[in-house]
């Protein structure tokens, strides 16, 4: 019995784990790729991406999502407080098409020139309104008599947005490409690059490139946060494996039950193997007895797993902040693949844990055992 809860016990908690594990995973990846973009081209020389790429793109891959953008690092000024930050110029009909985030933020908007939507911890550090002013100073440089002065435009908020990522909601901000075309004397058919929705951006990657001319280059997401992703997937096998260590404490139990079951039967088994009983039956019939425990186990532990999720899902008993972890829910996910593994890697552990014992039964000596 201790055997068979020891297993059941570590299955559950082992697909539990990586559901929640594949799920905060999944809320990280989805709200990075919002504002990182599974594709970027962008320019490998001064010459800045013009229209007519956008068109051969467009044409040439008609499956993909392209959204043409400006950017530029800016300063934010209102009153005496100045704070950095990022700020695009984008086509909102595009880039809603590809950023979930700034579609919500758009709707019902009428979007005009040097009209701006920041991040919500622009918002709250600047205490802004909609409707309110703030004042971007760029780094361009406009010339004042005999001497140059930065550029400074002011900007009206229509709205905010909430990527539930601090690192991005203190320092993106949006407005319309003519805005920024018009600040950075940008043609009106020039673009500082191209974002690329892609359902599969690790493929399509390689069939841009070879489009692309040797004046612009494309990277991908896994490419601009790969120590990130590298650290959650290392993280990930390093508590699958601490994890299964617990199944593989408790197959200890299957051992040494068995194994004492073999001490205290040692005559019974003698006197079965002196009758003409084979040592393959034997050792079959204590390697079933160690399969049902364990088998048993893995499948009380699966399904209990599944209603732990359930459970968690569907109840409000974890309570997570949400100004910390940008959700208020406990977030879930098992994918096939760690579910399969979980299995199969309990169902190894418990099948050798069953033929140890029974392959010490086939090393008694029968006439020994019998005379003693």
């Amino acid at each position: 019995m201790f055997a068979f809860l020891g297993v059941c016990v570590g299955v559950m908690v082992l697909i539990i784990a990586m559901a929640i594990m594949n799920g905060f995973d999944k809320n990280f990846e989805d709200k990075l790729f919002t504002m990182n973009y599974p594709l970027s081209i962008y320019p490998k020389s001064f010459n800045n991406i013009n229209k007519n790429l956008l068109d051969k793109l467009r044409k040439k891959f008609p499956n993909l999502k392209f959204s043409p953008y400006v950017n530029s690092q800016v300063i934010i000024k209102k009153g005496n407080q100045l704070e950095g930050g990022m700020l695009f110029g984008v086509n909102f009909k595009d880039e809603s098409r590809i950023n979930s985030i700034i579609k919500r933020a758009t709707v019902g908007k009428d979007i005009k020139k040097y009209d701006i939507i920041v991040g919500k911890g622009i918002k709250d550090m600047f205490f802004l309104e909609n409707g309110d002013k703030i004042t971007l100073i760029f780094t361009q440089n406009s010339p004042i008599g005999f001497s140059l002065m930065p550029t400074m435009k002011r900007f009206k908020v229509i709205n905010s947005f909430n990527s539930g990522l601090i690192a991005y909601d203190k320092v993106y901000m949006y407005t319309t490409l003519s805005s920024l075309q018009t600040i950075l004397h940008f043609k009106k058919n020039e673009y500082s690059g191209i974002h690329i929705y892609s359902k599969n951006p690790q493929i399509d990657i390689k069939k841009i490139k070879k489009f692309l001319p040797l004046s612009a280059g494309v990277i991908g997401w896994w490419q601009q946060n790969g120590n990130f992703f590298a650290a959650l997937v290392l993280e990930k096998r390093s508590l699958f494996i601490v994890l299964m260590l617990i199944i593989l404490v408790a197959s200890l139990n299957i051992i040494s039950s068995l194994l004492m079951i073999v001490m205290n039967r040692r005559k019974e088994i003698a006197l079965l193997l002196s009758l003409g009983v084979s040592k393959k039956e034997i050792k079959n019939t204590f390697f079933s007895l160690g399969m049902v425990i364990g088998g048993g186990g893995i499948i009380m532990g699966v399904l209990m797993g599944f209603l732990g999720i359930y459970i968690l899902g569907s109840f409000d008993i974890v309570h997570l902040p949400a100004d910390v972890y940008g959700m208020s829910k406990l977030p879930l996910d098992l994918s096939f693949n760690d579910f399969f593994y979980i299995v199969i890697g309990a169902f190894v552990i418990v099948a050798f844990s069953a033929y140890y014992p029974a392959r010490q039964i086939t090393k008694i000596d029968v006439l020994t055992t019998l005379r003693d």
